[in-house]
């Protein structure tokens, strides 16, 4: 995935034409076609239902236009506030997360950087994960948090255990449950599940909600796509929730770890094979508060 290819889905999804958006973008209209089929193509999805009288988004396309369109702004954002630090000592590096939930987290963290490294521009990007991996690859993000387990295997990326956290049953503070030490998934069979499909979950969490929802009617189930919609929905009493217990930090929650069921590993990406001063005073600032890194390949 690149920018042109989030460009031109842009700008049909905003002229529902794709000569105008072509017209706009001052490229071809074959070339706008074949930044949609690629990108398509990279997202697995269908975006646009194309008739010889009329161009309408998907579902699919509707709900990754917002994500483009947040993505292309703050790009566009970021690299306007560089323009006007290039004349300073300010050293920016592009720090992304696949979650709002995970990004919240670690003030602490840029925190300490902002002390040690007064000179760091952070530039945090929340970026949807199946596209976040892809942007990492390709350098136009320089380090990523994320689950372990989530990243697809590739050689000379390595990784810094942040935290480990256990994968929790989530029930509002008031529950029956909510004085349990920890619970086992038959105990929760006349329960109501909330099902969380979100890439941004680790897969030990999605497997534990496939296990779970076989024991289910479909009307005892509710679904959402977003960890945030997740927690709104266990407030409101619609049921309990699966999530990491990082991602549980509202007090009015009470996240209970399943039993026998492993921690989970967080923490950061990055490419050893890239050589950047930035980078490496970041990672040297991590690693004085993690000193067990761990590389994954």
């Amino acid at each position: 995935m690149n920018t042109q290819q989030l460009e031109s889905f842009l700008a049909v999804a905003e002229n529902l034409n794709f000569a105008r958006a072509a017209e706009s973008l001052n490229i071809t209209q074959s070339a706008v076609s074949r930044q949609i089929h690629a990108l398509e193509n990279e997202l697995d999805a269908t975006l646009f239902r194309r008739t010889s009288r009329s161009v309408t988004l998907t579902p699919a396309g509707a709900s990754f236009y917002a994500d483009a369109q947040n993505f292309m702004r703050d790009l566009n954002a970021a690299t306007e506030r560089i323009k006007r630090h290039s004349a300073s000592n300010a050293q920016p590096l592009a720090i992304g997360f696949a979650s709002d939930m995970n990004c919240v987290l670690f003030a602490d963290l840029l925190k300490v950087c902002h002390e040690r490294f007064p000179e760091l521009y952070p530039i945090l990007r929340i970026i949807p994960h199946r596209a976040i991996f892809s942007l990492f690859f390709q350098g136009d993000i320089d380090v990523m948090f994320d689950f372990k387990d989530n990243a697809p295997a590739r050689t000379g990326i390595s990784y810094i255990e942040f935290v480990r956290t256990p994968v929790c049953c989530v029930v509002p503070s008031g529950h029956r449950f909510s004085g349990k030490k920890e619970i086992r998934e038959h105990e929760l069979y006349d329960e109501r599940l909330i099902l969380c499909n979100s890439y941004s979950l680790p897969p030990q969490a999605t497997d534990l909600q496939n296990r779970l929802k076989r024991h289910f009617l479909p009307e005892t189930i509710c679904y959402c796509d977003n960890p945030n919609v997740l927690l709104t929905l266990v407030k409101a009493g619609y049921g309990f929730g699966i999530l990491p217990r990082l991602n549980i930090q509202d007090p009015e929650m009470c996240a209970i770890p399943f039993a026998e069921e492993p921690s989970v590993s967080f923490g950061l990406f990055y490419n050893e094979e890239r050589t950047d001063p930035t980078v490496d005073q970041f990672l040297s600032i991590l690693h004085d508060l993690k000193k067990e890194p761990h590389v994954i390949c």
